[in-house]
């Protein structure tokens, strides 16, 4: 008679999503997985091959969550790289994660696709693209700073970013 069924792949990248948040991607290993879902490390390997696919799977759940977030917002500009702060800032660990590891393509597709969209609506449909890559670098910049601790000359965070929101739309209008 077969084993029964204890966990889940989502519950597994669920409980690595988590792990990754509270030990960094160093503390995200299969035991550690198979303590928080309640099964032995030697179960997960039904579900994932190994470390590398259970990271795989994590950072692709990561921009999967970040694309929703994306779409849920009202596709403005400053609305979606305000989401993308706000997911940065609630997942620090997932948000360098994706810059470290390669997401699965069809997933970071879905996300280009609402930035790409946003920055045509701004710049031209012939300049979607490199709106939408100039948005992207600065958010993903500034916003590595930030979490890194990097803005150390005063001021107000807040007030950069949303400072750098509207030199981007009026740059991005004026073409």
């Amino acid at each position: 008679m077969p084993t029964p069924e204890r966990t889940s792949l989502a519950q597994i990248v669920d409980a690595g999503r988590d792990i990754l948040e509270e030990q960094g991607l160093a503390g995200l290993t299969m035991q550690g997985v198979a303590a928080r879902v309640g099964v032995r490390a030697p179960s997960l390997y039904k579900r994932v091959r190994d470390r590398e696919a259970l990271v795989a799977a994590v950072c692709g759940a990561t921009v999967d969550d970040l694309t929703r977030r994306l779409e849920a917002s009202d596709h403005s500009l400053e609305s979606l790289t305000r989401a993308y702060r706000a997911f940065a800032r609630e997942r620090p660990e997932g948000f360098r994660l994706v810059f470290a590891v390669s997401p699965p393509q069809d997933s970071l597709d879905r996300a280009a696709a609402t930035i790409v969209r946003s920055a045509g609506m701004l710049a031209g449909e012939d300049h979607a693209l490199e709106a939408a890559r100039l948005v992207t670098a600065w958010a993903t910049g500034f916003i590595h700073m930030e979490l890194a601790g990097a803005f150390r000359l005063g001021g107000d965070v807040d007030e950069a970013f949303e400072y750098g929101l509207a030199a981007l739309r009026r740059g991005l209008a004026a073409r």
